[in-house]
């Protein structure tokens, strides 16, 4: 017998008004669209339809009946042990930086194939060009440390008609560099996003995984199962979080005439306070904090830019104009 049933809210709030998934899942229609994700679909202790998020399988199945339902993705799939990202989330940062491009553009959102964007460790799901590109039309530069999720990324962009000659993924062979060697002397950049390893070390990544699905689960977890997948590339590196956007900041310098917003996501609060400082001592003319609420956990968008704004408008004016 289940449980008293919980209480959901019709709507998820604290997600962006234009996430396609602010409602709860509707696992009746998603399987009637995706059939393969039935197997995977259950009555909770709540009575309520779900899935086990602790079964690898089964969250990559949803994301397959998501991206194939509400994005029109036909053909999606990534290697054993890569990250399987929640596609709620990633599609909330692209809907605030959207409505950050449109307080450059007189309000409204620059969209269409002229907008470039970097995606700076794109991964294997190569899932933000995928929602950035559906749901605003832009073209993508995607770079990533790890040659087969740079393979992972473009197979996916050739098995979907809708993606081919708008993604284009890219192995940065050198580790230390952030935008040198991806990005081409001709190509002028409107937008840069990341979603930066989180945490400094394998033990570090392992230990919070253990509080997250102890959280989950309601109760003490001691094997450190990452059922959202992720190579050690993905979840970590030296110096965390704090270090690899400390070092974004001061490579995005040199090219502070070539792209106009850079952007990444900042997990942790305690890192923020660290990076707007080296904000301000940069040559930066604006950075701005963006809230995010997912669920029990907030994150934020750290932006900055190089531009004047007159340079700005000159920008906006030559590329973001109908």
């Amino acid at each position: 017998m289940p449980e008293p049933k919980k209480s959901h809210p019709e709507v998820k709030t604290s997600l962006h008004p234009r996430n396609k998934n602010r409602q709860r899942y509707d696992f009746d229609i998603l399987i009637k669209r995706f059939p393969d994700l039935g197997p995977f679909v259950a009555k909770n202790k709540f009575g309520d339809l779900s899935i086990d998020f602790f079964d690898n399988a089964a969250v990559k199945a949803l994301n397959k009946s998501l991206l194939f339902e509400y994005y029109g993705i036909t053909s999606w799939d990534i290697p054993e042990g890569y990250l399987c990202p929640p596609i709620p989330g990633r599609a909330d940062y692209l809907h605030h930086i959207a409505d950050l491009l449109a307080k450059s553009n007189e309000g409204n959102i620059p969209k269409g194939s002229n907008i470039t964007c970097l995606d700076v460790g794109v991964g294997a799901n190569c899932i933000y060009p995928i929602l950035g590109h559906q749901e605003y039309g832009w073209s993508f530069i995607g770079s990533d440390i790890d040659s087969i999720a740079v393979t992972s990324a473009n197979n996916i962009v050739d098995s979907n008609p809708s993606l081919r000659n708008a993604i284009e993924c890219r192995l940065q062979t050198n580790n230390s560099e952030t935008f040198s060697g991806i990005i081409k002397s001709t190509e002028r950049i409107d937008l840069s996003i990341c979603n930066p390893p989180f945490h400094a070390s394998l033990a570090e990544a392992q230990a919070g995984t253990l509080r997250k699905l102890s959280n989950l689960k309601g109760k003490k977890v001691s094997k450190p199962q990452l059922n959202f997948g992720g190579k050690n590339t993905e979840l970590w590196t030296e110096g965390g979080e704090k270090q690899f956007i400390l070092k974004m900041i001061k490579q995005s310098a040199a090219f502070d005439k070539r792209c106009f917003w850079f952007s990444t996501l900042v997990s942790k609060h305690e890192n923020l306070k660290p990076l707007q400082i080296a904000l301000k001592n940069s040559k930066a003319t604006s950075y701005q904090t963006i809230e995010m609420g997912q669920g029990n956990k907030t994150s934020r968008i750290l932006a900055w830019t190089f531009l004047t704004r007159q340079e700005q408008k000159t920008w906006a004016d030559e590329r973001w104009k109908n």
